[in-house]
């Protein structure tokens, strides 16, 4: 399987290169377990689930925890028939979800969020699932969003989307127990997130 994302960082000040410099530093504890590439336009992530979506994590906090409005948008795709099977990229969870209910995910996926380690970092997000080549998607998407509702870092549904707001900690575990938990194990399925903190919007 291919697990992946493309994330770009947005901060909202002219000294917009030292802080997606700096941000990126948070990256470096990720590299020895991740495939990282960084470009003009965004940054590679290729690995397992675990890594991968701590190393998102951590990039997001470390900016968010300065004044500045930032944002950051993510495309993680998992399982994409058009990707190279990757050795790197083994997750535990999806080997035995094949095996589990739709009820057992959704009670592993709170318990997980429950455990999330808090940073304390307030940052909203924004986002979609979509469980690709499926006939029973929708059943997927509505166990997703039960789970997002008890989560305890669901905002509001809108449309097209969910909304999230919290500690970076249990968002992100929310948002890693999404990509995991629903959707066919070994199917292809993305998510289309887009997160910002310090705005100056107002919540």
């Amino acid at each position: 399987m291919f697990i992946g994302a493309q994330v770009s960082l947005y901060p909202m000040t002219t000294d917009f290169v030292g802080v997606i410099l700096s941000g990126l530093s948070a990256l470096d504890p990720y590299r020895n377990d991740l495939r990282i590439e960084t470009d003009d336009i965004s940054t590679l992530m290729v690995g397992a689930p675990g890594p991968l979506f701590d190393a998102i994590r951590d990039l997001f906090a470390g900016v968010a925890k300065g004044p500045d409005h930032v944002a950051m948008h993510v495309t993680l795709s998992r399982g994409c028939p058009g990707e190279p099977d990757d050795p790197s990229c083994r997750c535990d969870i999806l080997a035995v979800a094949q095996s589990q209910s739709l009820a057992e995910r959704q009670r592993l996926a709170l318990e997980a969020v429950t455990a999330a380690p808090l940073s304390g970092v307030e940052i909203d997000v924004q986002f979609s699932l979509y469980v690709m080549g499926s006939g029973g998607h929708m059943d997927e998407i509505y166990g997703c969003i039960a789970f997002l509702k008890d989560s305890g870092t669901f905002l509001r549904s809108k449309n097209f989307c969910t909304r999230l707001r919290g500690d970076a900690g249990p968002v992100f575990e929310t948002l890693r127990q999404a990509f995991l938990r629903f959707g066919p194990a070994q199917g292809h399925v993305t998510i289309d997130l887009t997160a910002s903190a310090n705005s100056p919007s107002a919540r």
